[in-house]
């Protein structure tokens, strides 16, 4: 059913609920859609790319363009170019640059994992021609603050002004942080809310499966996910674990009432902007704001200013885990295939996340942004919990059984995680392997690690010997 006009006056919690309603789709329709965020640095100074200019991001938007059929979509008519469309999948630009391919919604992780070897094939020769190198790091892995652009995207500019009043790290967030996520289907209001669950209880795990954030601004910093630290502290109105999802009688209307009271960025009527950060949508929704009425398409702006750790919207997106190297990227959509949608995975994933409470996670946050896998969660090590959490995953791939053309099923794109999980380690211990906080490291040597193209090795478990921050 086509869902109500996007400059529609709001008159109702029915209104409110609609997009989840309408989102709604029987099993036999469930696909995933994958996001995966990179950094842009010269290969010649390392210094991070310009928005602007010859060998800027806006530069390569325009040579995919040219080359591969995308098309350019400025934000407004006559505005700048910081997005491409192609089918049902898009790129974006994040506000310090950083290039997001969202991936259609596919049907196979076989399918997914094409379609961003084909993204990054079809970067190859840009990126050859300009020198550019794409990083696939959690968090930038050598620019400062005042190196790396802002992006004229209209919220941007909003964001900036305020976030920063609400966490000591939200520029960080915005500018120095890459992230992979993976958006998946629910065919009512029960599955919705059970597969919102799971997933919040689940993601400080995952998140520490997929910590690859060890590096600040050239340096070791002994932290597994810097990315994971910046999180804490940013907006606790619209962030976090949601505890109140995890009581009994959560519902779509819980989520729309929590959502309803978070201040708003902005009130936007074609190239028109109204910033409004001092009211709540449910304020707006009751009073409206200079002259202007709540609408459809105002309430859909507000549920994606919105970033938890598992986020609610026309699908459920899981949204924790540091940004991959690509040969590890389809690792983190498939992981999560495997634990919410086949039903007997997700039954197992259900009863697991049930011995874990929002206190629990919340205590182990600080933790699991220094030590990754080696962290401790309700009194046992999170490598332990990972085991189980991709234990699930396999035998759930192996159910639904999708086979690829090599007669693989999609348990073959967890083969790299599951080296690490058993050795109780992630991603960033391959990238620190051989380093030492006492000792420098060159700007050279970390990019070579860090390259989103890059071979990934097999853990040893020396990888992990780093010390810990005094």
């Amino acid at each position: 059913m086509a869902g109500p006009s996007n400059d529609k006056p709001l008159t109702s919690m029915d209104d409110l609920l609609a997009p989840f309603h309408d989102a709604e789709k029987p099993r036999g329709r469930w696909l995933v859609g994958t996001e995966a965020e990179k950094f842009g640095v010269h290969a010649d100074t390392l210094a991070p790319i310009a928005f602007d200019g010859p060998r800027g991001v806006r530069a390569v938007l325009g040579e995919l363009a040219a080359r591969h059929g995308w098309t350019e979509t400025p934000e407004v008519e006559g505005g700048e170019i910081i997005s491409l469309l192609r089918g049902d999948a898009s790129i974006t630009l994040e506000p310090g640059g950083q290039l997001e391919l969202s991936g259609a919604p596919l049907g196979s992780m076989h399918s997914t994992c094409a379609e961003f070897r084909g993204h990054m094939a079809e970067l190859r020769d840009i990126s050859e021609e300009l020198q550019i190198l794409w990083l696939g790091v959690g968090f930038h892995p050598l620019a400062r603050p005042d190196e790396l652009p802002w992006v004229p995207k209209l919220r941007y500019a909003i964001m900036r002004e305020y976030l920063p009043t609400r966490g000591s790290m939200a520029t960080d967030m915005m500018r120095r942080t890459c992230t992979v996520q993976a958006n998946f289907d629910y065919c009512g209001e029960d599955d919705a809310v059970r597969k919102l669950r799971v997933s919040l209880a689940l993601s400080p795990i995952v998140q520490a499966m997929f910590a690859n954030s060890p590096f600040v601004e050239g340096r070791v910093t002994g932290e597994r996910s810097h990315r994971a630290r910046v999180w804490l502290h940013v907006d606790p109105d619209r962030s976090g674990i949601l505890p109140f999802a995890f009581t009994s009688g959560m519902t779509y209307r819980r989520y729309v009432e929590w959502a309803l009271d978070v201040p708003m960025f902005l009130v936007r009527r074609g190239a028109k902007v109204v910033r409004n950060t001092d009211q709540t949508f449910r304020q707006f929704m009751k009073d409206g704001r200079d002259g202007l009425t709540a609408t459809h398409g105002d309430w859909e702006t507000h549920l994606n200013t919105l970033f938890p750790e598992v986020r609610l919207k026309k699908t459920l997106e899981v949204r924790s885990a540091d940004a991959q190297q690509t040969a590890l990227l389809c690792a983190l959509p498939s992981l999560w295939k495997g634990l919410l949608y086949e039903a007997g995975a997700f039954a197992r994933a259900e009863l697991l996340a049930s011995r874990l409470s929002p206190e629990a996670l919340e205590a182990a946050r600080p933790d699991i942004a220094e030590r990754g896998p080696r962290a401790t969660l309700a009194g046992r090590p999170v490598a332990e919990w990972a085991a189980e959490v991709l234990a699930i995953a396999r035998a759930g791939l192996r159910t639904l059984s999708i086979l690829s053309r090599d007669g693989n099923d999609e348990t073959v794109h967890l083969t790299r995680l599951g080296e690490l999980v058993e050795c109780a380690q992630c991603p960033a211990d391959l990238l620190l392997d051989g380093l030492d906080r006492d000792h420098p490291v060159t700007a050279a040597d970390i990019v070579a690690r860090t390259r989103a193209d890059a071979t990934m090795h097999h853990p040893s478990t020396s990888a992990g010997s780093l010390r810990a921050p005094a």
